[in-house]
């Protein structure tokens, strides 16, 4: 018999390449070939994992008779939860499909969980599927739902779920953390400078609170921040300022100052003028106003500057849904632009504003960035190139909707302006060479690494209130339309509060490799009896060439 040559082709079939793939089945380890590494977990969502301590299980709601795209998504999330469990025994999963199990679809909605409803065509015949797309994490007594799918409009459905698949292993890892931590970090809301009341704040308290910790920040003596409140804030992981209306004084200056120097993160919402819509809505008309809070120098010793001047967008806005007719006693409404309710549209490379809805700003004014050394600025959201800025005191009028491209009094075209900036890195103290600096206890004039965001809206946190009851953040009823300004702070406070840097995974890209589905509809029974056929033939063809060998050497 001749031997196998162990350099031949044949040789290093069954020397190499086969006792390989025998050993990496057996072990279990795989290899991602793919470019963007997209079977790969990232070192620290493997040091998330680690640190769970108590058993974990993840129940995940996509089980069941429903289209392949689901089928892709309920794959990649097998996988992942497999890789997970890998790194970690205590946690564990299992699919479950709710309409086999008959769970009931009240007790799916207790849960936090939305049904969503998909058309099916088979053989001509159209019916209607009913999914749960949503993932529930259990530890330690708790348990959180997490959607599976990324939740923005205007995408179809191949977009909506290549972006699912982006986002998986930070949607997952992230909740995992959350409900893993041993201690909630604490998020303060500073009450003194006549911020948003707790109704018009009450959608932001729901997000914040189903991760952190979050809390009213109250002055001791009533009246402003003290040295006194410092042990409080030193408590505080970040601080909330959500539209001030009350100008800050020097001494509380000072606080918020060595507050961020001892590395408390901070979001900031401002508003630079004053402009409501309810007056504007019951009068036709009125004259907004700058508001000073006294903040110019304090934002400035970060390189920011927010200007006193309306910004309107002529290309990128919401719609105003107003009365413009009446039939029979019923009144007609018209959805028309109104450019002072400008939208934030994710066109920078951001993980804060990638894959959410765009964000609905009201009456916004402008922030200019100044530069200053060892601070990173990141634009997070800016105007459109067709801009124009109203210098105010002025008039805004709604009659302003019938002619939105036009130049009114103290007008005048702009370059695109910036609504939303994030800071990072070390902060210097504005009081270092000051004499305010004698008046804290362990003053520093450098901050630790840090970071800080700031929004020239103050409404942009702000929920509608129908007859008393709160409405969800970011939900317009009049024109039935979500923005994505709950997924935006959301983002925001996960970007301050992200010590294992686990927002990075948001800028994952996987690239979209879609089969053409008009030609698997009019070539799928030519490929049908290809696969059937074409075996068959491999099989007779090599049996042939068997034969005729045979035949050759010993006939």
């Amino acid at each position: 018999m001749k031997k196998i040559q162990f350099k031949s082709p044949l040789g290093i079939l069954l020397f190499v390449i086969l006792p390989l793939v025998i050993i990496l089945a057996i072990s279990g380890i795989r290899l991602d070939l793919t470019k963007e590494k997209r079977y790969t977990l990232s070192e620290n969502t493997i040091k998330v994992l680690k640190s769970v301590k108590k058993p974990l299980t993840v129940d995940v709601y996509l089980e069941g008779d429903f289209p392949a795209s689901f089928k892709q998504l309920q794959g990649e999330t097998k996988f992942m939860l497999e890789e997970f469990r890998k790194i970690n025994s205590n946690i564990d999963f299992k699919f479950i499909d709710p309409i086999k199990t008959k769970m009931s679809q009240d007790t799916l909605m207790a849960m936090g969980m939305q049904p969503s409803v998909l058309p099916d065509i088979k053989d001509g015949k159209v019916s209607q599927i009913m999914l749960f797309p949503y993932a529930v994490i259990k530890y330690n007594k708790r348990g959180v739902s997490i959607p599976l799918v990324v939740q923005q409009a205007n995408i179809n459905a191949d977009e909506q779920l290549t972006k699912s698949i982006e986002n998986l292993e930070y949607n997952l890892v992230s909740n995992i953390k959350n409900i893993a931590a041993d201690k909630r970090k604490k998020i303060g809301i500073l009450v003194n400078q006549d911020e948003l009341n707790p109704r018009e704040f009450h959608g932001f308290m729901e997000l914040a609170s189903e991760s952190y910790d979050a809390g009213p920040v109250i002055p001791k003596n009533q009246v402003e921040l003290t040295v006194a409140d410092v042990p409080l804030l030193k408590q505080m992981s970040a601080l909330v300022i959500a539209k001030p209306r009350k100008a800050f004084t020097d001494g509380e200056k000072v606080i918020l100052d060595q507050y961020i120097m001892n590395g408390g993160k901070t979001l900031w919402m401002i508003d630079a003028v004053n402009a409501e819509m309810d007056t504007l809505m019951r009068s036709q008309k009125v004259m907004p106003f700058p508001v000073d809070v006294n903040m110019t120098d304090f934002f400035f010793n970060y390189g920011l500057r927010i200007n006193p001047a309306l910004v309107k967008d002529l290309k990128k806005f919401a719609l105003l849904k107003l009365v413009t007719g009446e039939v029979s006693g019923n009144p007609q409404y018209t959805s028309l632009p109104w450019p002072y309710y400008p939208l934030g549209i994710a066109e920078h490379n951001n993980p804060i504003t990638k894959n959410i809805n765009p964000v609905k700003f009201e009456f916004p004014t402008s922030i200019d960035t100044l530069g200053r050394k060892n601070i990173k600025t990141n634009i997070l959201f800016e105007s459109s190139e067709r801009t124009l800025l109203k210098q105010v005191p002025n008039y805004v009028d709604l009659k302003e909707i019938a002619s939105v491209d036009s130049l009114g009094q103290m007008e005048k075209p702009s370059t695109p302006k910036i609504y939303a900036v994030a800071l990072e890195g070390k902060f210097t103290s504005a009081y270092g060479s000051r004499i305010e600096r004698k008046s804290y206890p362990g003053f520093k004039a450098q901050s630790p690494e840090n970071k800080m965001i700031v929004i020239a809206d103050g409404d942009i946190g702000r929920n509608k209130v129908i007859k008393g009851e709160p409405l969800p953040l970011g939900v317009d009823l009049m024109t039935n339309e979500q923005f994505g300004n709950e997924q935006f702070l959301r983002n925001a406070l996960d970007y301050l509060l992200d010590d294992s840097n686990l927002m990075e995974l948001r800028n994952r890209n996987i690239e979209e490799r879609l089969l053409d589905r008009q030609r698997i509809t009019e070539e799928k029974g030519n490929w049908q009896w290809l696969n059937l056929l074409l075996p068959l033939a491999i099989i007779g063809l090599l049996g042939g060439l068997f034969f005729w060998l045979r035949k050759k050497k010993f006939g």
